[in-house]
């Protein structure tokens, strides 16, 4: 049984990218499943939310949160008699994929997040720690800049 974890933020992000794999799945004899472990990583809440909302209602609106992403992405991952668990990102990642490639033994680790612009993502492996770190942005008021100045030129 090929085992793969999948860390996702968006339903529909997260779909696209395991189109390509569901359909190579689907292409497979012999009738081999698929062990998926789906990490839900919720958005970050600001610092300042502990003031208005309690620890409490924080984890609740988690666990409701992921409930949803789960419920739109497991039907078309268990249309094949795949096994899905499900779990909720706490703490760093790539702690969490150590954790869970002891827990289950040797799995593919995909990466579903959608990315966004100006906030760099945390790892989910130590290899890809050490791969995002040359990477360079563009400050925002360095790109307005250039767009007014592209602007004014025309």
């Amino acid at each position: 049984m090929e085992k793969i974890i999948v860390y996702l933020d968006d339903a529909e992000y997260a779909q696209q990218q395991l189109a390509p794999m569901l359909a190579a799945r689907t292409g497979r004899a012999g009738g081999v499943n698929t062990h998926w472990v789906l990490v839900a990583c919720a958005p970050r809440m600001t610092r300042r939310i502990s003031k208005w909302v309690s620890h409490s209602a924080r984890e609740n609106w988690r666990a409701k949160w992921s409930e949803k992403l789960f419920a739109a992405v497991t039907p078309q991952l268990r249309a094949d008699g795949d096994e899905v668990t499900m779990e909720l990102a706490k703490g760093p990642l790539c702690d969490l994929s150590s954790q869970l490639v002891g827990k289950h033994g040797a799995c593919r680790i995909l990466d579903a997040r959608r990315p966004k612009f100006g906030h760099p993502m945390e790892p989910v492996t130590e290899d890809q720690r050490a791969a995002t770190g040359a990477k360079w942005e563009v400050p925002g008021a360095v790109a307005g800049l250039g767009a007014m100045l592209v602007l004014a030129a025309e």
